[in-house]
């Protein structure tokens, strides 16, 4: 803390586990059974990461020129006005964060049900162990911006030294062969609509690299520890899932990670790589990743609401913080009574076949804001400036035009479902009849 705001270093660490959360561990059998080539899966997560870079640039503009709390909604308020900024906010509440916190949190369980003495079969076991990992973070962070920072940073550095030690003793202790790098699966010849929708996996395993644009108004000196934190963290993340995923090609070879069952891609390699006493040390390194990245949205996303109600576009109560620990505890029992919604109904994995696709969306909207301020807005103070502008994000937006244009013909069930999201929030709008002021 500095100044009653967290630091730089917290801000990074919200990022890093907001990203690292279960996709890096679950995808790569999806993306080794389509399309067959180590290293076009390696070629994926690497352009992967340098999508990620682009946007986190773009982002970091727009957080030092905009250093309050809200993210995308601010940066969509301002750019395109306020009913762009509240499908932003709207879109965020229904997907980007309750949904992904609910998804989560049955995760964690699952996972943690696999190390623990008990019935392996889902039932009540595992709603009460992801009610009570949504509400125990929902507590912490209730009790103060510095209590939640304290929380994150614990569980962002315990994931990390987890993770690295996995690939570390997967180089040095596992039983794995460098040769399988060069063996391709047969019969597999991956067209470009197989290559895009791969990319969607790998898009939606790196979403979150925007998180610390979320906190902006809660961190010192934010000009500087804004970009800072969104590069170097976004950076870190990218070296990680590169490391992760070689890990898993040095464990089997591409066609035996495509053998069913795909989702447990680390275990699987942990296994060949460990014997049987992998799967519980990565099952236990997931519980740690899993929770540390709910903690993080916990934390972020009612700073969407607080932004939103400020703007008198959401109840005014939601802006409040209770006590002297300065947090929005409404925003937060809001986002958090949601997801327990989500999470005793179920009906959450339907929204999380496609909030890679709606993320992807209102991040494209967010990096061409920064060409519309510019514009727009050109006496706004930049600390921070696109490096060799626009370069970098017309990369972005051409690369998530792509993406957005491959999803829909490729799964236009799941991206009619997007659309239909996003466009339930208009009526809404209009209905609350009061409109944000402009800043």
């Amino acid at each position: 803390m500095v100044n009653g705001k967290v630091t730089g270093f917290t801000a990074a660490c919200v990022l890093v586990s907001n990203v690292i959360g279960s996709g890096i561990f679950t995808t790569t059998g999806f993306m080794a059974r389509d399309l067959g080539d180590p290293w076009l899966i390696l070629l994926l997560w690497t352009v992967g990461a340098l999508l990620a870079l682009t946007g986190a640039l773009s982002y970091s503009e727009l957080g030092a020129a905009i250093p309050q709390v809200g993210g995308e909604y601010l940066y969509l308020r301002h750019a395109y006005g306020p009913l762009w900024g509240f499908l932003s906010g709207w879109a965020s509440f229904v997907v980007g964060f309750s949904a992904a916190i609910a998804a989560g949190s049955v995760s964690f369980a699952a996972y943690l049900l696999q190390v623990l003495p008990f019935s392996h079969e889902p039932g009540p076991a595992a709603t009460v162990l992801a009610l009570a990992l949504v509400w125990v973070l929902t507590g912490t962070h209730m009790a103060g911006v510095e209590t939640g920072g304290v929380l994150q940073r614990l569980l962002t550095l315990t994931k990390v030294a987890a993770i690295l030690a996995l690939v570390a003793g997967a180089f040095l202790v596992g039983r794995g062969d460098w040769g399988h790098l060069t063996v391709r699966a047969p019969s597999t010849a991956p067209g470009l609509g197989t290559v895009v929708v791969s990319l969607i996996f790998v898009i939606y395993a790196y979403s979150g690299w925007n998180a610390a644009g979320y906190i902006a108004g809660e961190v010192a000196d934010p000009g500087r520890a804004i970009p800072r934190s969104m590069i170097r963290g976004t950076l870190f993340v990218g070296v990680v899932y590169l490391l992760l995923n070689v890990v898993y090609l040095y464990a089997l070879p591409v066609a035996a990670l495509a053998q069913p069952p795909l989702l447990p891609v680390a275990e699987k390699a942990a296994v060949a790589l460990f014997g049987t006493v992998g799967a519980a040390l990565v099952s236990i390194l997931l519980c740690i990743s899993i929770a540390a990245a709910v903690s993080a949205m916990v934390w972020a996303g009612p700073r969407v609401y607080v932004a939103m109600a400020r703007d008198g576009i959401l109840p005014a109560g939601l802006a409040e913080a209770r006590g002297a620990g300065g947090a929005p505890s409404r925003a937060i029992l809001l986002q958090s009574g949601w997801a327990t919604v989500l999470i005793l109904s179920g009906s959450f994995e339907q929204l999380v076949v496609y909030t890679g696709l709606v993320l992807t969306l209102f991040s494209a909207l967010a990096v061409g804001a920064v060409i519309v301020l510019r514009r727009k807005r050109p006496d706004l103070a930049r600390p921070f400036r696109v490096p060799l502008y626009p370069f970098v994000p017309v990369v972005y937006l051409v690369i998530a035009a792509t993406v957005i244009l491959y999803a829909v013909v490729e799964r236009p069930v799941e991206s009619a479902w997007g659309v239909a999201t996003v466009l339930a929030g208009v009526p809404l709008y209009w209905l609350h009849g009061r409109r944000p002021q402009q800043a």
